[in-house]
């Protein structure tokens, strides 16, 4: 028999409110409430509230905790400064991404949220790579929300205002209704918001309190991923895995050039150094789809003289766009913006037309300006 699936804390407020559920990462999870285009347009309109608590949330305790990190990552983080965050990568020998993740300074320790589908993975080898006189633990007795959307400073205003302070990409702990919360300007939508982490014990609560206003609604998985979609993020398994490099995924901008100058070397460096030096055969683009019906994952993609180019790494239909969008990893040869190339479903071609990343602008709070971002 399969593994019976886990469930978050807050699995009967899913059930109540209507969810679909659907195995995820182990866990049964909302795809949809009221179907994944609603749930996305009020999400670029107003807010949403995602559940998504099972991501892996890790706590890394020791002084040289940052620099024992830097050693599984293309940045630099002994210089993150307290509440910051960083977008990042653990990479393996040979350059290719094992998972990606979030890192944030809070006081002497490091707090990293991973993928769901990884987290044991990433707990292996951190705890091999990192030596024993740095901690690790997982963060189990907290959940993770996700508020998302133009409303969402306004709506966590209403509970604690000095969320609102926050730029994006940073994070720091305030108390919500008198429960003490972790929050993090950040999110996977290209939108405005935070995510929270929650003691498991009261994060019912604080949600009901958030859907509360009525600009907030619950949203699940179905829509977070058409979201990112748009907004041009990778999700791993699709456009990241252990054979692909940040520069091959378009992430050259994690890499600090810093390092790569002084640093005796992190995990896969030398690969990482040649190909921003001499180039790479592959590169992570954007689709536009001409008609209607989307191209999906691992959909093959052929030149105008029927020669393969690549393949289709994640694809939908774009609510905001009302047209089919997609993200590819294709020769390098073909990644000019215009260039034209088919894809191939039911033994026929589909023209598809090369983009510039992201489909739908990024509406990140960056306040006055501040360079320590991580996400462009």
């Amino acid at each position: 028999m399969p593994p019976s699936l886990k469930h978050t804390a807050l699995y009967d407020l899913h059930r109540e409110l209507g969810a679909r559920m659907v195995p995820f990462a182990g866990y049964e999870l909302p795809v949809q409430y009221r179907g994944i285009r609603e749930e996305h347009l009020h999400t670029r309109k107003h807010a949403s509230l995602f559940d998504i608590s099972h991501m892996g949330r890790f706590i890394l305790m020791g002084k040289n905790a940052a620099r024992a990190l830097e050693r599984l990552v293309p940045c630099r983080l002994e210089d993150l400064l307290p509440g910051r965050q960083r977008y990042t990568t653990f990479l393996n020998t040979h350059g290719g991404i094992i998972d990606d993740l979030i890192v944030t300074a809070d006081g002497e320790a490091l707090i990293l949220v991973v993928n769901a589908a990884r987290k044991d993975r990433d707990r292996e080898f951190i705890e091999a790579s990192i030596g024993d006189d740095i901690e690790i633990r997982e963060s189990a007795e907290h959940s993770l929300i996700a508020l998302q959307g133009p409303d969402a400073a306004a709506i966590l205003g209403r509970l604690n205002n000095d969320c609102t302070e926050l730029r994006f990409m940073q994070a720091k702990t305030v108390d919500i209704l008198g429960i003490p919360c972790h929050v993090s300007r950040s999110g996977y939508t290209g939108e405005d918001g935070f995510e929270i982490a929650v003691p498991s014990t009261h994060v019912e609560f604080i949600a009901r309190r958030l859907l509360d206003d009525e600009r907030t609604r619950t949203a699940g998985l179905g829509a977070r991923d058409t979201l990112r979609l748009e907004a041009g993020l990778c999700l791993y398994g699709h456009e990241l895995n252990e054979d692909i490099s940040p520069v091959e995924a378009g992430l050259k901008w994690i890499i600090s050039e810093v390092r790569l100058a002084t640093d005796p070397g992190f995990y896969g460096s030398d690969v990482i150094r040649r190909q921003l030096s001499e180039g790479t055969h592959r590169q992570r683009v954007g689709l536009l789809v001409e008609g209607r019906a989307p191209v999906r994952e691992n959909t093959i993609l052929v030149n105008m003289d029927g020669e393969t180019a690549g393949r289709v790494t994640s694809g939908t239909y774009s609510p905001t766009l009302e047209k089919p969008i997609a993200m590819a990893c294709i020769d390098s040869e073909y990644t000019q913006a215009g260039t034209r190339l088919h894809a191939i479903i039911r033994n026929r071609q589909h023209p598809v037309t090369v983009t510039k990343l992201p489909f739908v602008s990024r509406r990140y709070y960056h306040g006055p300006a501040d360079s320590d971002h991580c996400i462009n």
